[in-house]
């Protein structure tokens, strides 16, 4: 039996370090449309007994002990007795103890070397008292606040309106294998949502860039040209390559390529950052912060970084770290993060200036082994960005467009995510494109910046609109599955060569949603 369409259309961008909700109201805005998207404001906790909406909700989680914060502390209005909290309070209170703090639990979601559904965050907590969470848990938990955040606001008597009754778009990053995707629908379940659908961050990005300009979207990229969506937030780097080609009534937007799964972002910068300043308030090598202290580190490095790089007046920001223990590293440490700082640890040492030709180093990750996460070995970004071009550049190449040195080059990009806030790094990206692509024939190439005007909010705005889309409203991206799926076939291993195996394609790429096909070879059989 087909479901009943909701009132409500929900996305949520349920990020690596800020989530975002936004919703349509379908009754009162039947015809969709960008002005009928509305941001869904969280309420939350902000300090001990305090609650407060923001615009986001900050996705961490804090473990308590029951011992740790006075009875009652954590409670909400649909909720009492508490011994956990997630948002922004769970930011501020985890940097204060951040051995009871749960963080990155996207990243964990796609991290194949853990059991991603046994209680392992937060990792390498030592405090006996704690019973940790998985990151399915602690991703379900993020989103059943959400969901009775919404009830205790907006659904009032009306069972109807309550949020698991809703058409709800959830975003993940377009890299994100098969696996991933099926635990993020794991912790959906687990909050009570059923009603979902999953679209790629990147997708959704563009989609809400399309609805900023709705009216005029193809005469900015018209037919032919190629969007480059750059999505980098607190913990993934995706891109995604967008052809506008001509469609039967109108252009139509084409997913052409996505991206390899990259576990680079802001945190990483965090991370950098704290070893700068580790190494100038130790001095000497082998002397190293315990975990729990990194970690507060880490967390006042990134306050100092969102600080600099706000656009404002702070040029320098200083660190204070309370002391812990006996010894050298016992007391106070102090130091400081400034604009200098930033230029070098985060400029340079993730967007230095790079060849076209250059490739990224492979290996074994680099991440910092404190956060247990498997990070890129390179943190070089435009090597990434390189080698996603030039990958994706044999099969998608137009001759008319072949100039014999660069095989795609994008007309315009589309920045989406916290790392791209700052200008300066917007500006680093484009200066670099711009160097790659231009040569004797177009000496003065630069790529349109499609801009973005809610970079914080423009995941979850997009994916609102998907939603309509789904209905049959809008502009809709089409390209279907970005890879193929296969089963592995049972075959005489007699006649396979060693290391050969046989596998039927069950869902080739680019099959669209809705789509259904025939496999008529080879014959199944039911065991």
């Amino acid at each position: 039996m087909k479901q009943k369409r909701s009132r409500y259309i929900i996305g949520i961008d349920l990020g690596t370090t800020n989530s975002a909700i936004a919703y349509m109201d379908t009754r009162k805005n039947p015809t969709g449309g960008a002005d009928a998207i509305r941001t869904f404001s969280v309420p939350q906790l902000v300090a001990e007994g305090e609650v407060k909406e923001r615009e986001g909700l900050p996705s961490f989680l804090y473990l308590s002990t029951g011992q740790d914060l006075p009875v009652g502390s954590l409670d909400l209005a649909w909720a009492k007795e508490r011994n956990f909290a997630v948002g922004e309070f769970a930011r501020i209170q985890g940097a204060k103890v951040p051995g009871r703090l749960v963080s990155s639990a996207k990243s964990w979601l796609c991290h194949q070397g853990v059991d991603r559904k046994a209680p392992i965050l937060p990792w390498g907590s030592d405090m006996e008292e704690l019973s940790k969470c998985s990151p399915v848990d602690a991703s379900a938990l993020y989103m059943g606040h959400v969901r009775d955040a919404w009830n205790y606001l907006m659904a009032g008597s009306d069972p109807s309106d309550r949020f698991e009754e809703q058409d709800v778009i959830l975003t993940v990053p377009a890299s994100f294998d098969a696996v991933a995707r099926e635990l993020t629908l794991d912790a959906a379940g687990k909050a009570g949502i059923t009603r979902i659908t999953l679209v790629e961050e990147p997708q959704a990005a563009f989609y809400y860039w399309i609805t900023d300009n709705e009216e005029n979207w193809s005469g900015i990229v018209g037919p032919g040209k190629i969007i480059l969506v750059c999505d980098i937030g607190g913990g993934t780097t995706d891109f995604t390559l967008i052809r506008v080609r001509e469609g039967d009534a109108a252009p139509t937007p084409e997913r052409i390529a996505v991206g390899e799964h990259l576990l680079l972002g802001g945190d990483n910068m965090d991370l950098a950052l704290a070893r700068l300043v580790e190494s100038r308030i130790l001095g000497e090598k082998e002397n190293r912060l315990d975990s729990l202290r990194w970690l507060i580190l880490a967390s006042l490095c990134r306050n100092a970084k969102e600080k600099i790089l706000s656009g404002g007046d702070v040029q320098q920001v200083g660190i204070n770290l309370p002391g812990r223990g006996k010894g050298i590293v016992a007391g106070t440490l102090s130091d400081s993060i400034n604009m200098e700082d930033i230029e070098q640890t985060v400029i340079n040492g993730f967007l230095p200036d790079t060849r076209f030709d250059e490739t990224p180093v492979r290996g074994r990750g680099s991440g910092i082994c404190e956060w247990g996460l498997p990070f890129v070995a390179d943190p070089v970004i435009p090597r990434h960005l390189a080698a996603f071009l030039k990958k994706h550049a044999a099969e998608q190449m137009d001759s008319s467009r072949a100039d014999g040195r660069f095989p795609l080059r994008p007309d315009a990009i589309f920045f989406n995510g916290g790392v791209f806030t700052p200008r300066i790094i917007r500006k680093r990206i484009s200066a670099m494109l711009s160097n790659w692509f231009s040569h004797d024939t177009d000496p003065a190439f630069q790529p349109l910046v499609l801009e973005n005007n809610s970079p914080a909010l423009a995941v979850a705005r997009g994916a609102t609109y998907y939603g309509m889309v789904r209905r049959g409203r809008g502009v809709r991206i089409v390209g279907g599955c970005a890879r193929s799926y296969y089963v592995k076939v049972a075959e005489n291993r007699a006649a396979l060569e060693p290391g050969q195996i046989t596998a039927a394609c069950v869902i080739p790429r680019g099959m669209e949603e809705g789509e259904e096909m025939e496999i008529e070879a080879p014959e199944f059989k039911v065991l």
